[in-house]
């Protein structure tokens, strides 16, 4: 079976490609008649479909090419600062290669194309015995390398599907990956300088120039409590998949906070500053990665004093064969596949639904390569007529928490959406 099985002109996914385009920039009324009729095939389970929700062959959208940054498939969110997710079927690979990990900056993307291992410097200060200055030639001589795969998330990931909409960018489900990372554990380098017992939380500051160009103001310094910093899977990386990280991704080096938000990841890395407070750099404070210490309505805002940092991300996954949209025979044993992953915790159970989630099947779930990798499932699935069908997949960690069938608490700045994946099938 191929990855992509030809469709024949007019065929019922080719009609729903030419209707989506079409609705763009309408907003469907879910479940409504119109929209079956849009997809141009029977829906066999259709009587078991929630209120509320659309078709999601309606919902495919195709957005901007960004092969000329390397990284060919991806979807270009915005270009000032660069931001880039990648389509789930490009994220299929167990490790992410680089040219599909996804690109979230907040600044300028700086000229480091050029930097070297002696010229390129760490410096580790504030709350520490001994202030550390150190170039990747040090971190690469004096600490132990550690390999690991590691999975890294937006916070927005999902922000495009909560309604009322919200500000930032519209990530659908593409701003994650688990790439294998090599670097040195932040921890060794931090024993190295001294914690003093007044440390309580870090500030990561990188080299990539704020928005306006102005030399004295950084686009985003975030941080980590200190317990999180000395977890031996947060690392000080210089290398992706055994190679350089690419300069899109944080070249020559960067921080990896698995599990919490990829923010916390500073990229660029020139300073880590510990703290006698929590960090109060740009993107710290106010709004920014934080969502209300309380349930809000949709819609509304909550005081700044009312919000709480993000830490770890929620339970997830992610349909990553076969592409949404394709087509399958009926009656056909078919294999689907993804990951799944869950912040600080791990996944118990991933369990796919071909009728709307009226019923579920339990998936083969592999275990984690290491911890904070994503882990991969498989299920075996048979459409049993020809018509429309969605797949869905949830996932549960080892705490019971599930992935909700639609967007979870809304939020003013949509963070933390872990609501399942769909796709759509098509069976001839």
């Amino acid at each position: 079976m191929t990855d992509d099985p030809a469709n024949p002109k007019g065929s019922a996914p080719n009609r729903v490609a030419a209707a989506s385009r079409a609705m763009t920039r309408r907003r469907m009324v879910a479940g409504g008649a119109g929209a079956f009729a849009a997809l141009g095939a029977p829906v066999p389970f259709r009587r078991f479909m929630p209120p509320g929700l659309a078709p999601v062959a309606l919902a495919q959208g195709a957005g901007d090419a960004a092969a000329d940054h390397g990284k060919p498939g991806l979807t270009v969110l915005s270009r000032r600062p660069l931001t880039m997710e990648t389509p789930p079927h490009l994220l299929d690979d167990d490790a992410t290669p680089a040219a599909r990990m996804f690109v979230r900056n907040n600044g300028l993307v700086p000229e480091v194309a050029g930097a070297r291992e002696e010229t390129w410097f760490l410096e580790i200060d504030g709350e520490v015995e001994r202030a550390l200055r150190l170039s990747i030639a040090d971190l690469k001589s004096r600490y132990e390398h550690v390999t690991c795969q590691l999975q890294m998330e937006c916070g927005g990931n999902g922000r495009k599907y909560y309604y009322p909409g919200t500000s930032g960018n519209q990530w659908s489900f593409g701003a994650v990956a688990c790439p294998e990372w090599t670097g040195a554990r932040l921890a060794d380098i931090l024993r190295d300088a001294g914690v003093k017992p007044a440390a309580v939380y870090t500030g990561h500051y990188g080299a990539d120039p704020h928005l306006t160009g102005d030399p004295d103001k950084a686009p985003i310094s975030r941080g980590v409590p200190i317990e999180k910093a000395m977890e031996p899977h947060t690392l000080v990386a210089w290398a992706m998949n055994g190679e350089a990280i690419p300069v899109l991704n944080g070249f020559p080096l960067r921080l990896v906070v698995p599990g919490w938000p990829g923010s916390c990841s500073q990229k660029w890395l020139t300073r880590i500053m510990l703290r006698d407070q929590v960090h109060d750099g740009p993107k710290m404070g106010g709004q920014s990665y934080r969502t209300p210490a309380y349930p809000v309505a949709p819609g509304t805002e909550a005081p700044d004093e009312d919000m709480e940092i993000i830490r770890a991300m929620p339970v997830k996954s992610l349909i990553t064969f076969p592409e949404t949209g394709q087509t399958r025979g009926a009656g056909a044993a078919f294999e689907v596949r993804g990951h799944a992953w869950a912040g600080e915790r791990a996944v118990s159970a991933v369990d796919v639904s071909i009728d709307f989630g009226r019923r579920w099947i339990k998936a083969d779930l592999a275990a984690p390569r290491n911890r904070y990798a994503w882990q991969r499932w498989r299920a075996t699935l048979a459409l049993p007529q020809a018509g429309y069908y969605e797949v869905w997949a949830r996932a549960t960690d080892d705490a019971g928490d599930m992935q909700p069938p639609v967007p979870p608490g809304w939020n003013p700045r949509g963070y933390l959406n872990n609501m399942q994946h769909r796709i759509a099938v098509f069976a001839v």
